[in-house]
C-alpha cells in the first residue's frame, strides 16, 4: 500500500511539472505574440505577412500621405517630380525678360527702333500710349500710325496754312475751279466719334485704312486740308474726285503753295492709309517742292518708312 501510495504521488508530480511546463510555454507564446502586433503597428495583418516571410516595412511618408497620382511614392521622388512640372513655369516667366534685354552687340538705339516697328500689317503699333509731346522731323510735325500725337494736343486750324490755301484757292479760281476746304483741323475728341462710327459702320479693320484712330489723326495737327469742288459736293471724300478738274490742278499745283497730296496712290504700305486724291498736308513750299519732284511720301521724306 505504502509503494502505491508513492507512485501515485510522483505521477501526480510529473503530471504537474508537465502542466506548468505547457501553461508557461503558452504564456511565453501569448507575451511573444502581442510583442509581435505591437511591432507591427497593432496590425494582426500585417503581423501575420511578416511570421510569413514579408519583412518590407512602410515609409513613414507613406504612413502620413497617400501616394501621389504620379507613383512618387518618396521625399525624393516627390521632389523630383515637383521640379519637373515648375519647369515649364520657370520659362515662361524668364522668356520675356530675355526677350527684353537688348541682343549682344545691338546699340540701345537699334532696339527702341526694333520696338517701334508696326505690329500690324496696318501700320500700328499695338499698346503704343500716346506720347507727352508732339513728334517733330527734320522741322516737320508728324501724325501717322507710328507717331501718334498727345491726346491735349490742340493748336486749331494753322493760320499759315490756311493762308497758303486761300492763295491756291484764289489761283485755281482763275481757271474756273472753286476749291473749298470741307474738313481742316479735327480735335482728339471729335476723331473719338468719327472713327468709332466708322468702326460701326464698316469694322476696324476696314476703318483703319481711310480713318485714324484717335491721337491718330494728321488733322489734329491742324496741318491737313481735305479739299472738294464747291457746287461738286457729291465728290467729297470719294475716290471719285481723283477724276475731277480740280483733282487734276491740285496734283499739278498744289506744291507750289507747300501743300502736298499726303496719301498718293501705289503708297499704302508706306503711309498706312489708301489712296485720297483730296486728303492735302501743308509742308511749307520749299519741302513741298522737293518731296513733288522725287514723287515720294512724306514718311520717305523724312526717312520713317
Amino acid at each position: 500500500m505504502k509503494k502505491r501510495g508513492r507512485f501515485s504521488t510522483q505521477k501526480r508530480k510529473r503530471t504537474t511539472k508537465w502542466t506548468n511546463m505547457i501553461v508557461g510555454l503558452i504564456f511565453i507564446l501569448l507575451i511573444g505574440s502581442v510583442v509581435w502586433i505591437g511591432a507591427n503597428g497593432w496590425n494582426v495583418e500585417r503581423a501575420v505577412k511578416s511570421l510569413q516571410g514579408n519583412t518590407e516595412q512602410p515609409s513613414e511618408f507613406e504612413e502620413i500621405e497617400p501616394k501621389l497620382d504620379n507613383d512618387a511614392t518618396t521625399e525624393s521622388e516627390i521632389e523630383k517630380a515637383n521640379e519637373l512640372e515648375e519647369t515649364p513655369l520657370r520659362e515662361v516667366k524668364e522668356a520675356p525678360n530675355a526677350a527684353e534685354d537688348p541682343k549682344e552687340g545691338e546699340s540701345k538705339v537699334q532696339s527702341e527702333q526694333a520696338q517701334k516697328k508696326p505690329s500690324n500689317p496696318i501700320g500700328y503699333i499695338e499698346g503704343q500710349e500716346l506720347p507727352a509731346e508732339p513728334k517733330y522731323i527734320k522741322g516737320v510735325l508728324i501724325a501717322s500710325k507710328q507717331y501718334p500725337l498727345p491726346k491735349d494736343f490742340a493748336p486749331g486750324e494753322s493760320k499759315e496754312a490756311r493762308a497758303a490755301f486761300d492763295e491756291m484757292a484764289a489761283a485755281a479760281a482763275t481757271s474756273g475751279i472753286n476749291l473749298q476746304a470741307f474738313s481742316t483741323y479735327r480735335s482728339y475728341d471729335y476723331q473719338v466719334t468719327l472713327y468709332n462710327r466708322y468702326v460701326e459702320r464698316d469694322g476696324r479693320e476696314a476703318a483703319d485704312r481711310y480713318s485714324a484712330r484717335p491721337g491718330y489723326s494728321e488733322h489734329q495737327t491742324g496741318l491737313a486740308f481735305d479739299i472738294g469742288e464747291v457746287n461738286h459736293e457729291k465728290h467729297w471724300a470719294s475716290t471719285s474726285f481723283g477724276d475731277t478738274e480740280a483733282a487734276k490742278w491740285l496734283g499739278a499745283n498744289a506744291n507750289q503753295y507747300g501743300f502736298i497730296l499726303r496719301y498718293p496712290e501705289g503708297k499704302e504700305e508706306i503711309t498706312g492709309y489708301m489712296h485720297e486724291s483730296w486728303h492735302y498736308r501743308y509742308v511749307g513750299k520749299e519741302k513741298a517742292e522737293q518731296i513733288f519732284k522725287r514723287n515720294i511720301t512724306l514718311e520717305e521724306y523724312l526717312g520713317v518708312h
